[in-house]
């Protein structure tokens, strides 16, 4: 294993705002986040497969009284992005190093708030489709930590996934108010993304391609 990302470990392992397993919070923080972490009752909003994570970290910024929590298996990914909290001394938000198709063993029914999705891979091999987070498989996870009315956030480049997700919440009878859009930028629906663009994005908005964006709840 590279050096450097041994080290990124070794500090995420220091740092309060990331939990991961090997520590004792991530034992008893279902259903315990406002009490044993943010310590407030503010609402709560997930960004998946986070990366850096841009979006906890910039909606954390224009939202102080709101608590965000980004989520990927990756620590060396997720390592950037605490750092950054940290130096910028923003108490508001947290990191949790687990896999996807495990939220219900970290969330209770109705903890979260809303959920951002942002530029997942889109996995476009036909045999990895069960690994596409928005399958239908962790659909019904998302559903089952959300509170009623809370909004599920999709953006992404890849024209196959986002075509795919529609195809999916279209075969679901439990979806409601849903607006989406292939060319987000001139869209009206742009400012309902507050401008946050991840590294993927510029990637590939310089690249030309046309950002697509979705909202929706579960009835």
């Amino acid at each position: 294993m590279a050096r450097g990302k041994l080290s990124r470990f070794a500090a995420n392992a220091e740092r309060h705002n990331v939990i991961e397993p090997g520590k004792p919070i991530i034992d008893v923080i279902k259903g315990n986040w406002h009490k044993d972490y943010f310590n407030n009752d503010n609402e709560i909003t997930l960004e998946l497969a986070c990366g850096r994570g841009e979006y906890t970290i910039g909606l954390s910024q224009l939202f102080p009284a709101k608590n965000f929590i980004g989520i990927d298996l990756k620590g060396d990914r997720i390592w950037k992005g605490s750092g950054i909290a940290l130096e910028e001394g923003i108490e508001n938000v947290g990191f949790l190093r687990v896999h996807i198709l495990e939220l219900q063993k970290y969330f209770e029914p109705g903890e979260v708030a809303n959920i951002w999705i942002t530029f997942p891979d889109p996995r476009p091999k036909d045999r990895d489709e069960k690994r596409r987070i928005t399958h239908a498989r962790y659909l019904d996870i998302y559903k089952s930590i959300l509170k009623p009315d809370g909004n599920i956030f999709f953006k992404t480049d890849n024209t196959g996934l986002f075509e795919y997700t529609l195809e999916v919440l279209k075969e679901r009878n439990d979806i409601k108010d849903l607006v989406y859009t292939f060319d987000l930028y001139h869209s009206e629906l742009k400012d309902e993304c507050y401008d946050i663009r991840t590294r993927y994005e510029k990637k590939f908005s310089a690249e030309g391609h046309d950002i697509k964006y979705m909202r929706f709840k579960f009835i």
